[in-house]
């Protein structure tokens, strides 16, 4: 890779724990691949220092960041904009910091990625389609909106029954006429039947807790579901193996991690990315 200069441009990611990131080996690769004196840095950020992490960085003149769990709704009344997406959504997960003034502009890839990754697996989505979706954080505010666009009818599975309400009241505020609902962990077996997708976008069944699954042991998967799961290290998650015994077909979240990861790469770079370059290198960190 290209020796770091004083000229070299610094983007990252902010979550908290960021360790299992896969975002600095896939933009990295990235930028060695088109010749870019860029660097990308995973970053540990408590979510009580997130104000002062983000402005200091625009201040020390990194040109933006990625953000994953749990910053994607808190940095919201942080930034100094945010595109239409970002608002529809109300969450954030790539962030631009405008070199003159240090001004913070926030939008959120998440919801291409999701899509274009359902897109990519052959997985259609119709106004015939029932979807169970895990969680009710920045990532499944992200999802939802992409689904009930799409025409789905989506129902929102959280362990606080209060949070996914409120997502649910903040889609019917956004999205008129769609087809959602919030409902308890212990609705699930009552909710899923008939489903055509499952989503799980919650961290449960994350490196290194690998043993943790978002869907109750007791609950049958409904038949013929396809089983997602955005979380991606390991690539093969307690819930995606669960999901492969019983004979579904089980994606896990690489795919959108790459998908994107290249938008943010392209808003920041104005160069296009090279997304098989991208999806190679976190398949290789994978592997490793």
């Amino acid at each position: 890779m290209t020796t770091i200069t004083g000229e070299t441009q610094l983007v990252g990611v902010i979550g908290y724990p960021v360790k299992h990131s896969l975002s600095p080996q896939m933009h990295n690769a990235a930028f060695e691949a088109l010749g870019l004196n860029w660097r990308y840095v995973p970053l540990a950020v408590r979510p009580d220092r997130l104000p002062e992490a983000v402005r200091g960085l625009a201040a020390a003149g990194f040109r933006g960041v990625n953000l994953t769990v749990p910053h994607k709704v808190d940095v919201l009344p942080l930034l100094d904009s945010i595109t239409d997406v970002a608002r529809l959504i109300d969450a954030a997960n790539t962030i631009s910091f405008e070199a003159e003034t240090g001004a913070l502009h926030g939008t959120n890839t998440d919801l291409d990625g999701f899509m274009r990754d359902l897109d990519a697996n052959g997985v259609p989505i119709t106004h015939e389609s029932k979807v169970i979706l895990l969680g009710a954080g920045g990532a499944a505010r992200a999802i939802s909106v992409g689904l009930l666009q799409a025409g789905a009818e989506v129902v929102i599975v959280n362990r606080s029954v209060d949070r996914a309400a409120e997502l649910v009241a903040l889609l019917h505020h956004n999205l008129h006429g769609v087809k959602v609902q919030a409902v308890a962990q212990d609705q699930l077996a009552r909710v899923s039947e008939g489903a055509a997708l499952i989503v799980n976008a919650t961290p449960l069944g994350m490196w290194p807790h690998v043993d943790a699954s978002s869907w109750a042991e007791d609950v049958p998967f409904p038949a013929g579901a396809v089983v997602y799961d955005t979380v991606y290290r390991p690539a093969r998650t307690k819930l995606l193996r669960d999901a492969d015994a019983a004979g579904l077909r089980a994606i896990g979240g690489i795919g959108m991690l790459v998908r994107q990861g290249a938008a943010a790469f392209e808003l920041w770079t104005d160069h296009g990315a090279p997304v098989d370059v991208m999806m190679a290198a976190c398949l290789k960190a994978l592997r490793e």
